[in-house]
């Protein structure tokens, strides 16, 4: 059936299988393979044109994850990464040469920054943070040196919406590529290349994975910039393991559902928190008093479970006890997975071109596959520990 009469989720769930390649199976078999043998020396020196030549650049199953990212993404070719941050460092080191200069948001997740500031300037790469929320007025920030746009929408921590059309317009009238965090949404609730932005990437992670079980990253682009990224990517020798790619394909396919799941939960308990006086704001672009709630109803089709929340002020024995009694919200990096997670976080480290200064502790909240009442449950008798 064509793939363009088809539904989204429909396509997600058979994006990167063909059963008659591999003798039925349902699933595309790991394969771990680093030697490929060709049955003749003409095949051997033809190998530049085939798909399948060394296990670091490709497997059945790597391939099949590739398929199933642009699928996704709705990006014209895909590479895989061992994780986020190697995922970001690739773009960013594609893009690296002296003088050049690099624009990024100034949410931008803390390891994208420390990036630049540690590694791309040692090659004369110049970075400059902007405010998320500068829409088209990025225009002004533009030299004729500039060769990369980075952002990420929502922010990573404070979780500001971008206009990101509006970037990638002001771009593309320059001639500059622009890239873009897109972990939010999984890629399942926004396609930035439909937006007009080059790059999308994701630590694969949190959303595609779906399980806290693997470390993966995932680049999709655009045709123009994928011989650019793939230079890079092979320089450094990137790659993934088949096991981890199977991980990720299965993940893949329980999305639609995963996702609508913390859509909904990660609302209600949202929606409970703006009405708790220990807090003092909350940051979730599906709430409709959002500063970015316009731009993502315009950007997005629906919100994960990340979001943060401001608690008023209270000394560190109270946090305390308010952290230290948790069972059902874990605490720990990442997030994405099927569990619920809850963790203390300070923004203003991150920030140069913008000021964090909430006037209490920040937290970071994800709404896991929990039941709702439940997670409500454990925050209310968290708030009274906090109070105690």
């Amino acid at each position: 059936m064509d793939d363009e009469k088809l539904k989204y989720d429909t396509i997600l769930t058979h994006a990167g299988r063909d059963p008659s390649r591999h003798l039925g199976a349902v699933n595309t078999p790991v394969y771990r393979a680093s030697t490929i043998l060709f049955p003749t020396l003409a095949a051997l020196e033809a190998k530049e044109g085939t798909k399948l030549r060394y296990g670091r650049r490709g497997t059945p199953t790597t391939h099949a994850l590739e398929d199933a990212v642009c699928a996704l993404e709705k990006a014209d070719r895909a590479l895989l990464a061992p994780s986020g941050v190697s995922a970001i460092s690739t773009i960013l080191m594609s893009f690296a040469e002296p003088g050049a200069h690099i624009l990024m948001t100034d949410s931008a997740y803390g390891p994208a920054r420390k990036f630049c500031e540690f590694t791309l300037r040692k090659f004369g790469v110049e970075t400059t943070y902007y405010d998320p929320t500068v829409g088209a007025g990025i225009e002004a920030l533009i030299r004729p040196e500039t060769k990369l746009i980075w952002m990420e929408s929502p922010g990573s921590q404070t979780f500001e919406v971008q206009d990101v059309p509006a970037i990638a317009e002001v771009a593309r009238r320059h001639g500059i590529v622009t890239a873009i965090d897109n972990t939010w949404s999984g890629g399942y609730f926004c396609q930035p290349l439909t937006q007009g932005v080059d790059i999308s990437i994701q630590a694969g992670t949190k959303y595609i994975s779906g399980h806290s079980d693997l470390l993966l990253g995932t680049i999709a682009c655009r045709a123009e910039q994928y011989d650019r990224l793939r230079e890079t990517y092979l320089r450094f020798g990137v790659c993934v393991g088949a096991d981890d790619a199977f991980l990720a394909l299965r993940g893949l396919r329980t999305m639609a559902v995963r996702m609508a799941h913390h859509h909904q939960s990660g609302l209600e308990v949202a929606n409970w928190l703006l009405q708790q006086e220990e807090v003092c704001r909350v940051m979730h672009p599906g709430l409709p008093g959002d500063p970015g709630h316009t731009l993502w109803r315009q950007q997005f089709t629906g919100a994960s479970g990340l979001f943060g929340f401001v608690l008023r002020p209270a000394d560190r024995p109270a946090l305390g006890r308010m952290f230290d009694g948790l069972s059902l919200f874990g605490m720990g990096s990442s997030w994405g997975g099927f569990e619920s997670l809850l963790v203390p976080s300070n923004p203003s480290v991150y920030r140069s071109a913008t000021t964090w200064a909430p006037g209490g502790q920040t937290v970071r909240i994800h709404v896991g596959l929990e039941d709702p009442a439940d997670l409500i449950a454990e925050l209310r008798a968290a708030f009274d520990r906090l109070r105690e």
